[in-house]
């Protein structure tokens, strides 16, 4: 369908059929050229004039033409089918050949009258549907948000969710911020007996634990219809060598809805990924075992680090620094003064040396043995720092003051900084701490230093005297704040912020940066993490360095991936910009080492390490069937709860609805007139004739 429109009032075509008319008018009524013609052939050439200048004047009011097409779209009903492990525990074969028969039959049946869409969901979306049932995770709320996300704009007649109703990840989908207006209907599975059944509902540890600290591991214990049975819950460090019983609880079931937390205290007293595994003792009559086993991971490092925090007397600084380092487990704070310190700086991997060296102790053996050693220190001034002596003790600043005049001051961040990052609205709060205290003074730095932060009085910006500045002397890293009050910023981040999170981030990040041991090695390979779950593909990075330090990957790497059986699986790394990838994929559940190889200029480097698989058993402990969700789902989106034997009934179902109609889009396009082909063609027409009239008659 097309209408005509105008830019200019329409009357406005009137005037251009007077002057077509008064046009023609003026040329032919009084012409004589063709006297001695009919008396007819003026009033054809008038006609033609009169047209062609009626036209001409109509599209100088730029008319154009608006076109409409009509496009019907079907509504989309949208089939998600859940394609965990515990729809299949509660299912038998037939029921799961008869259930995908259905839900198969279903689709082609409303395919006929809707768009249909397949979707399978557990741990995660995915098109089609999945009638493996072998999805270690139930995340249903991520189908809601899959829906929401692709289909908010879309037609969307009805959602249809097969589904027991349980879920172990993600958040409970009744909550879930959906925009989604279709009726959702909720096809139930599973079985919702509750048999008699003990079962480990949950865990929790601590991923990460030191070498020879202790850890602890809770266990949720639960049992159902079990009422005056007992069961053993034992706990076993697995290793290669088979399994070794640690320690072991007798638990009374007390009732048919039965709960209790069980906590065991070990020791990590191996360094590496260390197995373990709860094992609840089965009562009789006990409908599955399955989720009596559970095992878990835990990572023992022997690698954190030992700070010596030396004071020349005791300070709030002291207290302040050791929490907000200590925040971070890696590393362990000792606390000694200089008067009494006697052990050796050896056993530390970074000292801070508080308001040293002062005026009452030099620390000139300190300071020889810092610099012999190479061990990284960090210099903290106040009230008490002797100057001269700092300056003598370091080459990266010097300040020339008598001691005893200090300024009130705050931190300005130098956006120049570029040894480690420190975020935007962290820099910005700074500004509004509470002030510290700095000698007063002038400042020189080396120009190997870098500042962090510049010192500010009141408004005005001291961008010649640094308050944190880094660097690096005799290829050992040393760190400088030049205030004392780290004791009021960690207050005031509190009473700001109510955490400490600020200041935690800016001493750790310089504690991280000044005593972290900077790796030489050319080749390295690095895994994604240290603990997998069964159902994540394996990754690896890896770089590779020249005898100049730079990044290279002509040469191709090698991996070995070996189990705890000795079986190997070979790899070969993918090339990317200046680096190398690799994914394995995924591998059974154990513990896993890794040898890697690459041959640079025919000099062969090597890296190994270790990794391990913890299988997920999520869908173990929870197998009866939560129909009541499914029912209150349907309910808040005002659709049905149906039974698998009612499948066949749904598309009637939706046509009794009512509300799953088809959507009809109008489309509007707009084209100038002046454009039309048709439009010049009628023109030279109207041109043409009349010519040709007036040269056939002699007119020309």
């Amino acid at each position: 369908m097309n209408e005509l429109s105008f830019q200019y009032p329409s009357w406005y075509i009137l005037l251009c059929v007077l002057l077509g008319l008064l046009y023609a008018v003026g040329l032919y009524y009084n012409d004589r050229t063709f006297r001695e013609q009919s008396g007819r052939l003026n009033w054809l050439l008038g006609g033609l004039r009169f047209l062609l200048a009626t036209f001409l004047s109509i599209l100088l009011l730029s008319p154009f033409l608006k076109s409409f097409t009509s496009q019907t779209q079907k509504p989309i009903v949208i089939l998600a089918q859940d394609a965990s492990e515990s729809v299949a525990s509660g299912l038998s074969e037939d029921q799961r050949a008869a259930f995908e028969n259905d839900m198969t039959e279903l689709a082609e049946d409303l395919s006929k009258d809707y768009e249909v869409q397949r979707l399978a969901f557990g741990e995660r979306v995915r098109e089609e549907f999945d009638f493996n049932f072998e999805d270690k995770i139930s995340n249903t709320s991520d189908v809601f948000n899959y829906i929401n996300d692709l289909y908010s704009n879309e037609n969307v007649g009805a959602v249809l969710i097969a589904s027991d109703g349980i879920y172990n990840e993600g958040s409970n989908p009744l909550y879930v911020n959906s925009n989604i207006s279709a009726p959702i209907f909720t096809i139930a599975l599973g079985d919702t007996t509750i048999k008699k059944d003990v079962y480990l509902k949950r865990t929790f540890l601590n991923r990460i634990a030191y070498l020879n600290d202790r850890f602890v591991v809770q266990a949720d214990v639960a049992a159902s219809n079990a009422v005056g049975t007992r069961t053993t819950l034992s706990v076993f460090k697995v290793s290669g060598s088979g399994t070794q019983k640690l320690d072991e609880r007798i638990i009374p079931i007390t009732s048919d809805d039965f709960f209790k937390t069980e906590e065991f205290i070990l020791d990590a007293n191996q360094a590496g990924v260390q197995r373990y595994r709860l094992v609840l003792s089965t009562v009789p009559d006990e409908a599955t075992t399955a989720n009596n086993v559970k095992d878990i991971f835990i990572d023992v490092l022997d690698a954190r680090q030992k700070i010596l925090l030396l004071a020349n007397s005791p300070h709030p600084d002291l207290s302040a620094l050791k929490q907000s380092i200590t925040d971070n487990k890696n590393y362990e704070v000792e606390i000694a003064f200089a008067d009494k310190f006697t052990g050796g700086l050896k056993e530390f991997d970074f000292v801070i040396l508080h308001q040293l060296p002062s005026s009452s102790h030099n620390i000139a053996p300190v300071l020889n043995t810092l610099k012999q050693d190479k061990i990284p220190h960090f210099f903290i001034i106040g009230s008490q720092t002797d100057l001269n002596r700092f300056n003598t003790a370091q080459g990266i600043l010097s300040i020339r003051g008598d001691g005893r005049n200090y300024d009130e001051v705050v931190g300005k961040t130098n956006p120049l900084f570029s040894l480690f990052t420190i975020e935007e609205e962290i820099s910005r709060d700074l500004l509004n701490f509470a002030p510290m205290s700095a000698p007063f003074g002038e400042y020189s730095l080396n120009e190997s230093a870098e500042v962090l932060m510049y010192q500010r009085i009141g408004r005005i910006d001291m961008n010649s005297r640094p308050l944190l500045l880094f660097g690096e002397e005799n290829n050992t890293k040393i760190g400088i704040l030049c205030a004392e009050g780290v004791w009021k910023w960690r207050l005031f981040d509190y009473l700001q912020n109510q955490n400490h999170d600020i200041i935690n981030e800016l001493i750790g990040k310089s504690v991280q940066y000044v005593s972290v041991k900077e790796d030489k090695r050319r080749f390295r390979v690095t895994p994604e993490k240290n603990i997998f779950n069964e159902n994540e593909n394996i990754l690896f990075d890896a770089e590779l360095y020249n005898n100049s330090y730079e990044l290279i990957n002509e040469p191709d790497v090698n991996m070995t991936i070996i189990d705890s059986e000795g079986k190997e699986f070979d790899f070969v790394f993918n090339k990317t910009d200046r680096a190398y990838t690799l994914d394995a994929n995924k591998l059974p559940e154990g513990n896993y080492t890794f040898r890697s190889s690459v041959n640079v200029g025919g000099e062969q480097l090597s890296y190994n390490g270790q990794f391990s698989i913890q299988p997920i058993q999520l869908e173990l402990f929870q197998t009866t069937a939560d129909h009541r969700l499914l029912r209150l789902i349907s309910e808040k989106y005002g659709g049905q709860f149906v039974r698998p034997d009612q499948i066949s009934g749904l598309p009637q179902v939706l046509e009794e609805l009512g509300t799953v109609k088809p959507v009809i889009y109008q489309t509007a396009q707009t084209r100038s007139v002046i454009n039309l082909r048709w439009i010049f063609f009628l023109l030279l027409l109207l041109l043409a004739t009349e010519w040709g009239l007036r040269r056939y008659f002699g007119g020309y």
